[in-house]
């Protein structure tokens, strides 16, 4: 912070350096010092003369505002992104009723809340505890309160504001020389229907100012810049900021008028700057955040932390700096969503449905500047597939499913068949964009992880199948030499992979019909454990559970499986240890979160997670990987997630108590018994008449270790229990 800025804090404080003689008479200077009314006797025409613009001459007011118009705008693009929330809302009527009163001061507590905590995270340190407080008080030198506790002792009327305190360690006790800054809250602020602050407000800002410097300089530990301090005058609708700062060494002590002193000091050695009054709360009582009365608050709560705890560790004009490189990416975005909005033209007008037709792109800005190959429905795609040749497929219908092209289309070979299609990235664009990297594992890396399960003769129909897989052939002459290289045209080279079976994800399914039954969620349970089954054979993890990446398929063929619930998006999976699973913090598992990589039970700890929210479990949205894990931790150790599965079916509890005792170890899941328990449960197959059933299982190699783990159901009360023991 600059210290010849006008508002800024200098780099060393003016403390006033007492001796003991002279400390005693600053303490009775003090505690004389107690009238309000006197004092504003002593300088009502001082401030009639300097504030506010000359009727007749038209002069400016003396006293100037404490923030220059380059200081707000900085702040405003700094705090770009940062989320400020005032929840009590303001009441909109003048704090005259006792209830209103109350509604007002939470109102403010809350307003002035979130101003700290979000200047404290952002400038200064994003986690760990709020050094301050906020605290209510009655008149200079008394008991600071919480706002409840003066509320519930009745002592409201006597409040006079608030103020941010300084935490000093485990000490209860707050003294005035900790207050950081000051804010006043008074019915009306405003000099008759004016829009400028009356003198009484200014007067009272200027005795709390007084008095808080000279706590400050009387304070032995001197831990806040005794030089100035600033104070908020607020009502229900508007607000301003005064600062007060000077040099307390050249006030006379040894006068008998203690009032004219401070008002001779006030004007031939304080500096006092006096904000513009502007609009804080609209009518409905909500800070109008972004505001210039508002980024006036802001600034001067960021520099009252600055006197108190030292220079941020992120600067405003650090944060500023990044305006422009978040305008370059919401211009690249704009750029972006008008390419995806223009047509591209496939077919011409004159040409029969479905025939396929080659263009002249030479001259078309659109085959240019298309970063993406966007489909219409009826368009007709020509695939160079490298094992089955050239494939033709019809676009019947698109869907945007997270970062990549998703359409629904049919084979021109057998037309009958609804196929899922994927649209990849070219891969010339594969480096600068993570969007397109996305696109990269959902078509390429796909590709590679099915066609794996299809060489080892992993097959099922609880798993999607690859149907093509190669690249597009573009309209038009294509110039490469080789089929290894690509010529300019911005589509040559972009891979295509088509998939069977099509499906409603179970993220749509819930938003649309609401949750789970009973029998669907088992049933969910059982496929999705067939297909993990399945893919553990070949030592492949699926890695991105969640409910975007399963869908439900009617399969017509059958009469017993009407409805199959199919794991897709395997381009995430974990084929070796190198390899990352995708990071979802409300589905991922709590080892993929904490090392980036998964263990054996990390996609049956996801399905767990994925059955809690398709059956109306209630799933927080986390902001951080550190908030994820401690939902984890917390629902897992209160068994929430047990308890909720368990209202829906006692098998489900069980499942999840089984996952829940595998978590973060190296043994690996037992599919088969599960699959066995869960096809009982919904096919009805195998006997279920036994009071008492018992499936044992030894699991991980002889020599190291035996897990034994054994289920146990009784038929009266329909609880199912699940033991695990291992053995040493």
């Amino acid at each position: 912070i600059s210290t010849h800025s006008v508002s800024g804090v200098s780099s060393s404080s003016k403390y006033f350096q007492t001796s003991r003689r002279v400390y005693k008479g600053l303490k009775d200077f003090g505690r004389e010092f107690i009238d309000q009314e006197l004092f504003n006797q002593s300088l009502d025409d001082w401030i009639l003369e300097n504030y506010g613009v000359d009727q007749v001459t038209g002069e400016q007011p003396f006293l100037k505002p404490p923030f220059l118009t380059d200081e707000l705008r900085k702040l405003d693009l700094a705090l770009e992104g940062v989320f400020f929330q005032q929840l009590f809302r303001m009441p909109c009527s003048p704090l005259a009723s006792k209830s209103v009163k109350e509604d007002g001061y939470h109102a403010l507590e809350d307003f002035l809340h979130v101003i700290v905590n979000g200047l404290w995270r952002t400038f200064w340190r994003k986690s760990g505890p709020l050094p301050f407080s906020l605290c209510c008080f009655h008149h200079p030198g008394s008991k600071f309160y919480a706002v409840e506790k003066a509320i519930s002792r009745g002592r409201l009327e006597e409040l006079r504001g608030l103020a941010l305190i300084s935490k000093n360690g485990n000490n209860l006790k707050v003294h005035w020389n900790q207050v950081v800054e000051l804010v006043l809250f008074r019915q009306n602020i405003l000099s008759g229907n004016e829009l400028k602050l009356s003198v009484s407000t200014i007067c009272e800002a200027l005795f709390y100012g007084v008095h808080i410097l000279i706590s400050r300089c009387l304070s032995k530990s001197r831990t806040i810049s005794d030089d100035s301090v600033f104070i908020m005058v607020f009502d229900s609708k508007f607000g301003a900021v005064i600062k007060l700062g000077g040099d307390l060494s050249k006030l006379e002590l040894n006068t008998g008028d203690p009032y004219q002193s401070v008002a001779h000091w006030i004007k031939c050695h304080a500096e006092v700057l006096l904000s513009s009054v502007e609009t804080i709360w609209n009518r409905l009582g909500n800070a109008n955040w972004g505001d210039l009365g508002t980024l006036q608050v802001l600034l001067a709560a960021f520099y009252s932390i600055v006197q108190c705890n030292g220079p941020p560790r992120k600067s405003i004009s650090s944060l500023a700096s990044a305006h422009s490189l978040r305008l370059q990416k919401r211009r690249i975005e704009c750029r972006l969503a008008e390419n995806e909005n223009a047509k591209i033209p496939y077919q011409q007008d004159g040409y029969q449905h479905g025939e396929i037709v080659e263009l002249d792109h030479s001259d078309n800005p659109l085959v240019k500047n298309t970063s993406h190959l966007k489909l219409r429905q009826g368009e007709i795609l020509l695939l160079e597939d490298q094992q089955q040749g050239q494939k033709s497929f019809q676009i019947q219908e698109s869907f945007i499913g997270g970062n990549y092209f998703l359409y629904g289309a049919i084979s021109l070979d057998y037309p009958t068949q609804l196929l899922t299609l994927y649209v990849g990235a070219h891969p010339s664009r594969l480096e600068p964009s993570w969007e397109d990297m996305s696109l990269w594992y959902q078509v390429q890396r796909q590709t590679k992880v099915l066609n794996i399960l299809k060489h080892q003769g992993v097959s099922s129909k609880y798993l999607p199948e690859v149907i093509a897989s190669g690249r597009i052939l573009h309209p038009g002459p294509c110039k490469k030499q080789t089929p290894s290289v690509r010529c300019d045209h911005p589509w040559c080279g972009t891979p295509i992979l088509v998939t069977l079976p099509v499906g409603e994800p179970l993220s749509y399914i819930v938003a649309r019909d609401g949750p789970f039954s009973s029998d669907d969620a088992l049933r969910c349970c059982r496929d999705c454990l067939v297909a993990l089954r399945s893919a553990a054979t070949a030592s492949v993890q699926h890695g991105d559970i969640s409910p975007e990446n399963i869908i439900r398929v009617f399969n017509m063929q059958g009469t017993r499986h009407k409805v199959l619930y199919i794991p897709v998006s395997w381009g995430r999976a974990v084929l070796e240890d190198r390899d990352s699973p995708a990071i979802n913090l409300q589905f991922s598992s709590s080892h993929a979160l904490q090392h980036g990589k998964l263990c054996p039970a990390s996609d049956a700890e996801s399905l767990v997670y994925l059955l809690f929210f398709v059956t109306g479990g209630r799933m927080h949205p986390q902001d951080s990987i550190e908030s994820a894990l401690q939902w984890r931790e917390k629902s897992w150790a209160t068994r929430s997630i047990q308890q909720h599965l368990g209202e829906v079916s006692p098998l489900l509890k069980a499942f999840s108590d089984y996952v829940d005792s595998l978590c973060g170890t190296p043994y690996p899941v037992d599919y088969d018994i599960w699959v066995k328990r869960l096809n009982r449960a919904v096919d009805g197959s195998g006997s279920a008449d036994r009071d008492w059933k018992m499936w044992p299982s030894l699991q991980g190699p002889l020599e190291v270790v035996l897990n034994f783990h054994f289920m146990l159901e009784d038929r009266s009360s329909k609880e199912t229990f699940c033991f695990v023991f291992p053995l040493l």
